[in-house]
């Protein structure tokens, strides 16, 4: 699966990672509903928002501290967009301990970012950014916005329960989410055996990314694992058509050893 630094690596590690059904929203109103996609209900009072809990309403309410943090990638996520039910932008917030990375290093132009212009801020604790090259030392209400989305950033906590908001969108065009995100609400059902949900949320992702390369891998990947080998090399074969790196992203790739001895397999 592709990353969002290295294609061969950094996704990988993300994806090995998170939640059951994210990318599913309950259609009824029911806390139980959230704990099932979760393993939590977050205390949302929605007042016309829907909600992963389902609930709708003209507005929300939620504590970040009830969110639980899911961890990724060496990475504690917030996962608050889909909590609330937002579409007009993206944003997530991550916790970290002192030493630990709160933001990834990463850039908005990989194979799963979305070229956002992005604004972090700080919510509590204390975090060193690295900007473009440049050390940014961060307490609480200190606001870190990058316009450029070819910038490498990254930022580390210096301070146990440091909390760090994210949020992002394209300029000039309205709000899709991320290529990622479906892969990240995919990879939890796919790793508990519940294949056919996994396959069901990435093939949302291809709806929306008909011709995305990276998301035409990791479905490639999904497949191969949950033994669906014609539609992986089906989907390999694309993605590689659309993208040579995809080559290198599957040098090493464990999920695709399962097709790998194939006669047809594509590379």
């Amino acid at each position: 699966m592709i990353p969002t630094t290295n294609p061969s690596r950094m996704m990988r590690r993300v994806l090995r990672a998170v939640l059951s059904a994210a990318e599913r929203l309950i259609s009824t109103p029911s806390p139980s509903a959230t704990a099932m996609i979760w393993g939590y209900a977050p205390a949302v009072c929605s007042a016309t928002v829907r909600g992963m809990d389902g609930t709708t309403g003209s507005h929300a309410v939620v504590h970040l501290d009830d969110i639980q943090a899911v961890s990724v990638a060496g990475l504690r996520w917030k996962p608050v967009r889909r909590t609330l039910g937002i579409t007009a932008f993206g944003i997530n917030a991550y916790a970290a301990d002192s030493g630990e990375e709160v933001v990834e290093e990463h850039d908005e132009t990989g194979g799963g970012a979305g070229g956002h212009e992005e604004v972090y801020v700080v919510m509590a604790g204390e975090a060193r950014f690295t900007v473009a090259g440049e050390a940014i030392d961060a307490g609480p209400g200190t606001l870190v916005f990058i316009r450029d989305p070819t910038v490498r950033r990254k930022a580390v906590a210096v301070a146990d329960g440091t909390t760090v908001l994210a949020v992002g969108a394209k300029p000039g065009e309205a709000f899709r989410p991320s290529p990622w995100e479906w892969t990240f609400a995919a990879d939890g059902p796919l790793r508990s055996g519940d294949h056919a949900r996994a396959l069901e949320i990435m093939h949302e992702a291809l709806d929306e990314y008909p011709d995305h390369p990276g998301t035409l891998y990791n479905l490639a990947c999904f497949e191969a694992v949950a033994g669906v080998a014609d539609d992986a090399v089906g989907h390999l074969r694309r993605a590689h058509e659309l993208d040579p790196r995809v080559a290198e992203w599957a040098h090493d790739d464990a999920d695709l050893d399962p097709i790998r001895d194939r006669p047809d397999f594509p590379l």
